[in-house]
């Protein structure tokens, strides 16, 4: 039986985790994350999977300190793996797995390495995302590639839901390709350095919409945040006016617009509208006005027919 170590964290960790127990994998030590109180946990649990499989858990607040080290080289792994945790990874930690060590990330390697690749992947308009387990260096996600596991990206998606490809993708990955790496026998491929794309962590701020961007951009920013992401968000009047879900209307719908309205939000016909810096529009399904469900009738009796918003941080 091979023995190995796993880092990981979010839904990702736990398939991940369940697919290597499912192939007979004596997994000795699980690294994981402790909770950050401030943050909303909408995933599943690394820790409480662990638990229920009596497995050993450790969750330090560094995992490249001398304590996990300690523990990892007790444990003798012959494989180690990274899935979805959030911390990278030491050089000398990798090298105690004479085998190898993994990380699953969630892209099309190498294009979108870095930080949140689903968030950025619906953000740019991508059509398609997945998984990809590859070989781990001192640099993120630049090692030969183990497997990968594509999955589409609807017009429609939210950045929630790709995830949730993304996930099933994952484990897809793995599964497939665990038995030939269990046994030294799987195929590496280097990646093409060439086709690589690179993208840093995204903050509440990033949500902020600006007006003066096409009806096709501001749809993409509401998908990549919506919930449970901060959400696509602009103030007025000291009041946070968040866009959850939207579409875009075909361009054979009639729609409405005020006389002389530019870009911001309007009410016609019973729905509420988003006009963005190109002059289209998107229906707005679902909104929120300082954390209160905001539709059609709740906005005009709060804002009358329409609410202009002519610049990134200002509204009229």
């Amino acid at each position: 039986m091979t023995r190995a170590v796993v880092f990981a964290y979010h839904d990702v960790g736990v398939r991940c985790l369940k697919v290597l127990l499912a192939q007979g994998v004596d997994v000795g030590l699980v690294v994981t994350h402790a909770d950050n109180p401030s943050e909303q946990i909408w995933f599943d649990s690394v820790a409480s999977t662990a638990a229920a499989y009596g497995l050993p858990v450790i969750t330090p607040a560094d995992a490249n300190d001398e304590a996990t080290f300690a523990a990892v080289a007790a444990c003798r792994p012959r494989l180690l793996f990274s899935f979805y945790f959030r911390q990278m990874l030491a050089p000398r930690l990798l090298e105690l797995a004479a085998g190898g060590a993994y990380n699953l990330h969630g892209s099309l390697l190498p294009r979108y390495r870095g930080r949140v690749p689903v968030n950025w992947a619906v953000l740019h308009g991508e059509t398609q995302t997945g998984a990809t387990l590859h070989v781990m260096q001192a640099k993120p996600d630049r090692g030969a590639i183990v497997a990968q596991q594509a999955v589409p990206i609807l017009p429609d998606d939210t950045a929630g839901e790709v995830f949730g490809k993304v996930v099933v993708a994952a484990e897809i990955a793995l599964h497939g390709c665990l038995p030939a790496l269990l046994a030294g026998t799987a195929p590496m491929r280097e990646q093409d350095q060439s086709q690589a794309s690179y993208f840093g962590g995204r903050g509440p701020e990033d949500g902020r919409i600006d007006w003066s961007h096409s009806a096709g951009q501001i749809h993409n920013l509401v998908r990549a945040v919506a919930p449970p992401y901060p959400g696509a968000f602009c103030d007025h009047g000291g009041h946070r006016l968040r866009l959850l879900r939207t579409l875009r209307v075909p361009p054979r719908t009639r729609v409405d617009v005020p006389d002389g309205f530019g870009c911001g939000l309007f009410s016609t016909q019973g729905d509420l509208f988003a006009r963005a810096g190109d002059g289209t529009v998107l229906r707005v399904l679902a909104a929120d006005l300082d954390g209160q469900p905001l539709d059609a009738r709740l906005f005009q009796e709060r804002f009358g027919a329409h609410l202009s918003f002519d610049s990134r941080k200002t509204a009229s």
